[in-house]
C-alpha cells in the first residue's frame, strides 16, 4: 500500500450530548473531557501543524506545542486532541488559556508561551506513517496512540477508562474540577466533521457556546462599553434568540468585547426570534460572527437561558456551527 500524504484539513469529530445506556456500558469507553481548544496537530518530518477546530492555523500561538513531532520519533502523524492550560493546582484553567488564544503575532506568542505554557493533550490518532486510520474502531486507534505520545512535558495522551466504570469516573472528574466526561463506542469509526452520537458528553455543569448578535449599551461605570450581550444559537438555518449575558466579565474583557463588536454593527435585527422588548429596544445589532462560551442555571420552558455568565471568547468556533448542546 502506497504510503499517504497528511490531508491539507480535516475537521474534528464532534460529541453530542446524552449519556450510554446502563445495558450499553460494556461497549464504551469513558474520558475526561478537558476544558480546552479542540486542535489537530498535522505531524511531518520534524516539523508540527496545529490547526483549530475550524481549520485555522494556529501554529503561531502555540510555539511551545512545535516540539510534538519530534516528541513522536519523527514520525508521520495525525493527532486528535485538546490544547489546556493547566493552573497550579493541576486543574484546567480556561481563564489563563483566553490570553493564548487571540495572539498571531510570534513574539508575543513566545512571551505568553513562557509565562502561561499550554499542554497539548492527544486522544486519537486519524493517520500514522501514512496509513489512514479513520476506519478502524476507536479502541484499536487508541492501542496505537498510547505508546506514540511520550507523557513528557507539554504532550500527554491522557487513559480512557472502562464504560462500566461512568459514574466513578464522573465524580473524578467533579473532584478535580473537570467539565465533565465524554464517552465513546468502542467500535465506533472516525468521522470528520460530524456530531455522532457515537461520541456523547457528560457535563458537571451547564454550559454553552453562542453567538453574540447585539449588544445593550452599558451605563455607570461601564459607559462607552457594552453592558450585555444578546446571544443564540443556530437551529436549522435560523439564529434563535437565547439569552441575555450581563454578569462574568472584567474590565479587560469589556473593553476586548467593545473593541470586537463595533466593526460588527449592523443596522437591523439578525435574529429570525423574538427577542424580548426590553432587551431589543436599547440593542446595538451585530452581525453574528462572534462566538463565546457562558455557564448558566438551565433551559427555561421559552427555550432562554437563565442566568447565564460569560465564561470567554471562542475564536476557535465557527457561528454556523454553534447549536443547543445541553
Amino acid at each position: 500500500m502506497d504510503r499517504l500524504a497528511l490531508p491539507s484539513s480535516l475537521r474534528p469529530m464532534l460529541a453530542s450530548p446524552g449519556r450510554p445506556p446502563d445495558y450499553d456500558a460494556g461497549n464504551w469507553g469513558v474520558e475526561m473531557k478537558w476544558d480546552g481548544v479542540r486542535a489537530l496537530a498535522f505531524c511531518e518530518d520534524g516539523r508540527t501543524t496545529l490547526r483549530s477546530r475550524a481549520g485555522k492555523d494556529i501554529t503561531a500561538t502555540y510555539p511551545e506545542l512545535a516540539g510534538l513531532a519530534r516528541a513522536t520519533g519523527h514520525r508521520q502523524a495525525l493527532l486528535d486532541g485538546e490544547i489546556v492550560a493547566f493552573g497550579p493546582g493541576g486543574q484546567p484553567d480556561f481563564e489563563a488559556l483566553q490570553p493564548r488564544m487571540h495572539v498571531s503575532s510570534a513574539e508575543a506568542a513566545g512571551r505568553l508561551a513562557a509565562t502561561a505554557p499550554v499542554t497539548f493533550l492527544a486522544f486519537d490518532v486519524l493517520q500514522l506513517d501514512g496509513r489512514p486510520l479513520l476506519a478502524l474502531p476507536y479502541a484499536d486507534r487508541r492501542e496505537i496512540l498510547d505508546p506514540l505520545i511520550p507523557n513528557g512535558s507539554g504532550f500527554l495522551s491522557p487513559p480512557f477508562f472502562p464504560g462500566p466504570d461512568l459514574e466513578a469516573v464522573l465524580e473524578a472528574s467533579v473532584q478535580q474540577g473537570l467539565e465533565g466526561v465524554v464517552a465513546k463506542r468502542l467500535d465506533s469509526r472516525y468521522e470528520p466533521g460530524t456530531r455522532t452520537a457515537n461520541w456523547l458528553k457528560v457535563k458537571n455543569t451547564l454550559s454553552q457556546e453562542v453567538v453574540v448578535a447585539g449588544w445593550k449599551p452599558g451605563k455607570g461605570n461601564r459607559e462607552g462599553l457594552i453592558g450585555s450581550l444578546l446571544v443564540g444559537v443556530y437551529d436549522g438555518g435560523d439564529l434563535i434568540y437565547c439569552g441575555h449575558v450581563g454578569t462574568g466579565f472584567t474590565d479587560k474583557t469589556l473593553r476586548m468585547l467593545t473593541a470586537r463588536l463595533r466593526p460588527l454593527r449592523r443596522p437591523g435585527n439578525p435574529f429570525d426570534s423574538p427577542v424580548p422588548p426590553q432587551y431589543a429596544r436599547p440593542a446595538v445589532w451585530a452581525e453574528p460572527r462572534l462566538v463565546v462560551e457562558v455557564t448558566f442555571e438551565r433551559w427555561t420552558r421559552a427555550g432562554r437561558m437563565r442566568a447565564p455568565s460569560y465564561r470567554g471568547l471562542r475564536d476557535d468556533k465557527e457561528p454556523r456551527d454553534v447549536i443547543r448542546e445541553t
